[in-house]
């Protein structure tokens, strides 16, 4: 039986919801502070007001739901579900204040994008926005590949078990470190550790190509908090074309790479425990499939003769396969070059490396590696117990972290979330593909979306069905928070609203 909601389940809500809030509010000083470096004064003041706002909402929610209760798991499932809007519409602000979206929807989604690691945006001219609407997108991707609710426990929220529920509920369930705090701030020192060198290294390239030294930071802070956060982001709207460089193209590739994998296997090779890198069943199962996906692309590509060398069809089809299997969604090709060049072959194997996309517990979206090879070990299991002798005792282990034992539940909880992953891919699809567009456009963009890669064959532009942009948002939503905390808050909504009906007729 579902429990009733009272007051104070949305005291608990509120209050952490409103810190979370705070949290978002505070991140908006950095691009407001970028802003004046570049004495863009009408930005700094759009952000200002942004900042202003956002503390406001937050602060006003931890004032009124303040409260000393932990959350217990509905409550901390609810909390990242929510969190999560809140920050996309407060974060959509700035954008609307730019006069650089043409709607509110089109903000949101774009912020939306953003937290997601998405990538896919609305944005218009967006080769001529301001420095410090740059650095905000990008830092959107940087720490929505964290977790905004992991930002918040780093530096607001304590130490509780309330808490650690909170970053279950945002997909972040590897306890690295027994105190929840302690696994909030290694992950970001393990992140700002690779930005600092990341920032350098892309820095260092983009001073190479030409770019002013001031400037190429920028650039350098902006490609790699894209690359790590696997968001897809970059300053223009060429992407990664726009610099013209195979070592910018390969540095982006290795960050990206980085970040797609588990934070717990970054913990683990930075504690010495580095064979840890072989023996993991996500890091095998991402390589089968990279090696099947691309060697599929490369089949598509020699048969169209789109390049005219074995270098640049590697330049360019690992680059748009890898970006598009680690869920990153940075190319190096034009999207409608893509579609033309690429064909259905081409397409359906960038498809393929979407869906499946990156490690469990990283930046990265998709069905992840570690449920992959889970569902194909408990094939392989099946079979040999169908094999075997009737009183043979047979079990399938994996290596993720440790060795563990393969049981059933284990295998059934691979494949649901899977098979919700399918659905979403498949929902998009088809309003998609009621709106007009071909079949491959559509399912690519769904899975794109659904994966949150954001690589785009051109169906996203702003001049798109509005049902189709909100479509696409569910579909970053729940994919990035891989379901249970979404249905938890449609599920803790409908009970609230026969909560408060069954109190109406007691009375």
């Amino acid at each position: 039986m579902i429990r009733r909601v009272w007051k104070e389940d949305f005291r608990i809500i509120g209050y952490y919801t409103g810190l979370v809030t705070i949290g978002v509010g505070l991140l908006m000083l950095i691009p407001m502070v970028t802003s004046l470096v570049f004495r863009e004064w009408a930005s700094a003041l759009d952000f200002a007001i942004s900042v202003a706002l956002t503390l406001l909402v937050g602060y006003t929610l931890a004032l009124i739901s303040r409260t000393k209760s932990t959350p217990g798991l509905t409550h901390a499932m609810v909390i990242a579900a929510g969190s999560w809007l809140v920050a996309m519409v407060l974060s959509g602000v700035p954008y609307v204040l730019s006069g650089h979206s043409e709607s509110f929807l089109d903000a949101c989604f774009d912020t939306m994008s953003g937290y997601t690691t998405t990538g896919l945006f609305l944005l218009q001219d967006l080769d001529h926005i301001s420095q410090g609407l740059n650095m905000w997108r990008h830092l959107l991707t940087y720490v929505g590949g964290q977790g905004i609710v992991v930002l918040a426990l780093t530096f607001l929220i304590g130490s509780t078990g309330g808490a650690f529920k909170i970053m279950v509920g945002e997909g972040k369930e590897e306890k690295l470190e027994p105190n929840v705090r302690h696994i909030a701030v290694l992950i970001w020192r393990i992140s700002l550790i690779y930005l600092g060198v990341g920032t350098v290294v892309l820095g260092l390239i983009a001073m190479a190509n030409g770019i002013k030294p001031y400037l190429a930071f920028f650039h350098g802070a902006y490609i790699f908090m894209s690359a790590w956060s696997t968001g897809g982001f970059a300053p223009y709207s060429q992407n990664m074309l726009y610099y013209h460089s195979s070592a910018m193209e390969i540095a982006s590739m290795v960050f990206f790479i980085l970040g797609s994998f588990n934070f717990a296997l970054h913990y683990a090779v930075w504690t010495g425990n580095r064979r840890e890198i072989l023996r993991n069943v996500e890091i095998v199962s991402f390589t089968i499939t990279v090696l099947t996906t691309f060697s599929l692309v490369c089949l598509a590509l020699m048969q169209r003769g789109v390049y005219p060398n074995a270098v640049e069809l590697f330049r360019r089809g690992f680059f748009q396969l890898i970006s598009g299997h680690t869920t990153t969604g940075q190319s190096n090709i034009y999207a409608r070059t893509f579609v033309r060049e690429w064909g259905p072959l081409g397409m359906l194997a960038t498809t393929i490396a979407m869906a499946i996309g990156a490690s469990a517990a990283s930046t990265g979206g998709g069905f992840k590696g570690l449920r992959m090879g889970i569902i194909v070990k408990g094939i392989a299991t099946d079979i040999r117990k169908l094999l075997s002798p009737e009183r043979a005792v047979v079990t399938g282990h994996y290596h993720h972290l440790h060795d563990n034992t393969l049981t059933d539940s284990v295998v059934k909880g691979a494949a649901v979330i899977v098979v919700l992953y399918v659905l979403i891919y498949v929902v998009g699809a088809v309003v998609g593909m009621a709106y007009g567009y071909p079949m491959v456009d559509a399912f690519f963009e769904s899975v794109s979306a659904g994966s949150n890669t954001g690589l785009s064959c051109g169906v996203t532009q702003a001049s798109m069905p509005t049902l189709l942009k909100i479509v696409y948002m569910l579909e970053m939503w729940m994919g990035r928070l891989e379901f249970l905390s979404v249905f938890t808050l449609f599920g803790f909504i409908a009970t609230s609203f026969r909560s408060m009906r069954v109190r109406k007729a007691a009375v």
